[in-house]
């Protein structure tokens, strides 16, 4: 598990929803969200705020389907959410995520990236056991970990996973 230590207490993980196939010369980093990528980011915004989970920042890849996502979530969550979109996110290590986390000074964070990098910070924070328990069909498209730290053991817990 990652060595990753409090602030932030709290970690959301949003995986961007599904993308549109890419047009005939379109970069892979313009693909916007599908239709039903629109919906499914609206929707799982949408359960993660009447849930009461809100980030005190939300970074995200400057792809544009994660920009779509984040935008999203920052209709579900409130104008006054402080969103910021970082190039590094895009095509990423697993490593790079996590150091963006720990380089934040808030009592949480939420990432909207990509796969396969979400899905390997999810595994480097609560363990693969856990990760093959929770998620054993992989991270989907719109899927939100919420990961909370708990002192008593040291150790990061998924919460909860909110999907559409």
């Amino acid at each position: 598990m990652a060595t990753l230590l409090p602030p932030p207490h709290r970690i959301y993980l949003l995986r961007h929803a599904e993308a549109a196939w890419a047009e005939p010369g379109q970069r892979d980093f313009d693909r916007p969200l599908s239709q039903k990528g629109f919906g499914d980011a609206e929707i799982v915004a949408d359960r993660a705020a009447d849930k009461g989970y809100r980030p005190d920042i939300l970074i995200s890849s400057t792809a544009l389907r994660c920009r779509d996502t984040a935008e999203a979530v920052h209709r579900a969550m409130g104008e006054t959410l402080d969103v910021r979109f970082v190039d590094t996110l895009y095509n990423a290590s697993v490593d790079t995520y996590l150091e963006i986390i720990d380089a934040q000074d808030a009592g949480s964070v939420m990432l909207v990236g990509h796969n396969p990098t979400m899905e390997q910070a999810l595994s480097a924070l609560i363990g693969k056991k856990a990760m093959a328990a929770s998620v054993p069909k992989g991270f989907p498209t719109a899927g939100l970990a919420v990961i909370d730290y708990a002192a008593v053991t040291s150790a990061w817990r998924l919460v909860d996973f909110v999907i559409d």
